[in-house]
């Protein structure tokens, strides 16, 4: 092969070279840029914050009876020291086991609010006196009701029938009482009242002392009467005197 024949192969194959590159080229600039996959970022959906859920109001704690008792010195000094000439004795808070939960069994859930306990006593004629502090709204006397029976038998009255309890008016004050049964001594009377903040039970034989001492003590004031349709009509109020004509 001639110098001439070989140098013109060598130029031809150096030509489709270069066209080869030329048109790789031109594909490489012609071809789209490849979409960038989406970042972890970019895909998540927005989530807004949820609001937090308003705590519901934890309601009070019911009232639990007490068995400890709290020193009342104005609870005490409601007491009298005597009553009918005779001495009533007022026990320090530190000398007797009963506690106000302990009295309070015998009423349901207002003895669940008895915050403190006064006992009294008479020697002869025997008398005993329980008086309760209650915490919370005031108590009326009509209130015990349900609680009769129940105090009854604390102090040792039968009390399983409530028909022996009746309402009854004392030294000007609202009050239940019952009489004696089989179980307890002659002339023994019973006698459940409130003043609004404390609660009384009553027991003595003599019926006599026994209303002298409720009659000193704190209670619900009994109602006035109502008067008569003729009262109203003349003016005249069941209490007034009569006047002297000259």
């Amino acid at each position: 092969m001639t110098s001439f024949r070989l140098a013109s192969l060598r130029l031809g194959g150096a030509m489709r070279l270069a066209l080869g590159a030329a048109v790789l080229l031109a594909a490489c600039v012609d071809a789209p840029a490849p979409t960038p996959a989406p970042t972890a970022s970019s895909a998540a959906p927005s989530v807004s914050p949820t609001p937090a859920a308003t705590p519901e109001p934890t309601p009070s704690p019911s009232p639990t009876p007490r068995f400890t008792n709290e020193p009342d010195g104005e609870l005490a000094a409601l007491i009298p020291g005597q009553v009918n000439g005779v001495p009533v004795v007022v026990a320090p808070f530190d000398e007797f086991a009963l506690t106000p939960g302990d009295v309070g069994t015998a009423f349901g859930e207002i003895g669940n609010r008895f915050a403190s306990l006064a006992l009294a006593y008479v020697e002869q004629p025997r008398l005993t006196l329980y008086a309760v502090r209650v915490k919370g709204d005031p108590v009326a006397t009509d209130d015990l009701e349900p609680h009769l029976a129940t105090a009854g038998r604390y102090v040792g009255i039968a009390g399983l029938d409530p028909e022996p309890w009746a309402p009854a008016v004392v030294g000007g004050h609202r009050v239940w009482t019952r009489p004696e049964d089989n179980a307890t001594a002659a002339g023994t009377h019973l006698y459940v009242w409130s003043s609004g903040d404390v609660v009384f039970l009553l027991i003595g034989v003599d019926d006599a002392l026994n209303r002298a001492l409720v009659a000193a003590l704190p209670g619900e004031p009994a109602p006035s009467p109502t008067p008569s349709p003729s009262e109203s009509a003349s003016g005249v109020s069941p209490s007034a005197e009569p006047s002297a004509t000259p």
